[in-house]
This record gives structure tokens, sequence and C-alpha cells, in this order.
């Protein structure tokens, strides 16, 4: 609690709210006197911060979601100068990518200014299924959430063990022939992955075994970038 109390109460009241809630609930969750939860509930319906539905429970409002997206994402505003100076380091194409569902999305990319590059555009939509950036947003995602998603991918279990051992992922030809890339992840304050960095270009120059010349470099952008 920050101790400014009507502080606090508003967002005991925004936290109860997320599934729905009626003012009984509310009071229920918040262990608010009912007075108390329902001018803080009006309140923030004023305010567009709360909304009631077809039931008349209160749910999130779109103020929330506006604010949200008003505001600057800090991984990303952070990735931007670290993605080109990891490109100039490696000499190759540098991506940061997250996961969605069974897919992953490159939201941010330095590419190289010429010569042969592997070239994924922002906003890429790629499998789950091949590439190390890839392998690192399964590596340490609890098995239920890998076993269904295995038999259709290009590595192993054991391959993911040993991203796991050592920290990085590389890939030759996995997801696109003639392609090789090296990943590591970013991780959020708790530790939990939730995006990996990359660098990929042409198996005629990164060659067989990208990691050993590139993986270090990969995995200090990932520390920086974790725990933003």
């Amino acid at each position: 609690m920050s101790g400014v109390g009507v502080l606090d109460k508003a967002v005991v009241i925004l936290a109860a709210c997320v599934d729905g809630a009626s003012l009984a609930e509310l009071v229920e969750r918040t262990k608010l006197p009912r007075a108390t939860a329902h001018r803080l509930a009006q309140a923030l319906e004023i305010h567009r911060m709360l909304v009631r539905d077809t039931q008349g429970r209160w749910r999130p409002g779109p103020r929330l979601g506006e604010l949200a997206n008003a505001a600057p994402d800090v991984l990303l505003t952070a990735a931007e100068p670290l993605l080109a100076a990891l490109r100039d380091a490696t000499g190759e194409s540098a991506q940061l990518y997250l996961r969605r569902a069974d897919e992953r999305v490159c939201v941010a990319a330095a590419e190289r200014a010429s010569g042969l590059r592997d070239t994924v555009p922002v906003g890429s939509v790629l499998p789950m299924t091949a590439g190390s950036a890839a392998q690192v947003l399964l590596a340490w995602e609890p098995p239920e959430a890998v076993m269904p998603l295995l038999p259709r991918c290009k590595f192993t279990g054991r391959t993911l063990a040993e991203v796991r051992r050592r920290g990085w992922s590389q890939s030759v030809a996995e997801r696109e022939a003639g392609v090789a890339s090296v990943s590591a992840p970013i991780r959020d304050r708790t530790g939990r992955v939730i995006a990996s960095i990359s660098v990929s270009g042409p198996i005629e120059r990164l060659g067989r075994r990208p990691g050993d010349r590139h993986a270090m470099a990969v995995v200090r952008a990932g520390q920086r970038l974790s725990g933003l």
C-alpha cells in the first residue's frame, strides 16, 4: 500500500472488478464498508475507469486501456538503441521477439545497411516451432505449455534443456534454408522470460555454429534489457 488511503482503496476496487463485480461482491472482495465501496466505484465509473455491463456489474473501463496505450513501452524504447548496438557489434541483423500464443512476433529490429542479410520486418509473425528465438521463448515455459507444441517443432525437448543450461540458443537452417541465428532471453523483474533478442544472417557468414561467434554479445544485450 502507498499510504494514500483513497488511492489505495481505488486500486483495490479496480482489482476486484477485473472479472466483473456487483456491489455485494465488491464489499466481500475488498472488505471495505458498503458505502465506501459504492462511492469509489461510482467515482471510477464517472472517470470511465469502470463501466457497468448488461447485468449491472462493474468491469474495467475504456479509460484504463487509453492510458495504457498512451504510455511508452519501456522495453521497446530501451531495445531500439541496444538492437542497433548489437547489429553494429556483430555485423548481423538484430531482432526482438515476443510470444503470442503459438506464434512469435518481431516487435523491433535493426537491419544491416548492405550485403547479405536476413530481413525480418517489424510486425512479422513467425512460428513457435522453429528458430532460435522460438527455442528461447519455449525453453523456460512449464512442460504443460511446451509438450503440445513439441511434436510440430524442428527442435526437441533435449534442445530446450540445453538452451536452459547454457542460457542461449542457436539454429542453422531451422526456420529458413540458408539462415542461421543466435538468441538469448529477456526477463522481467521476477526472472520470467518475456522476450527473445536475436541476431540472424546467412549461414555462409555465421557458420554452422553461430553461437561460438555471437552468443556472448546476444546474451549481454538480453541481460541489459532484463528487469526493466
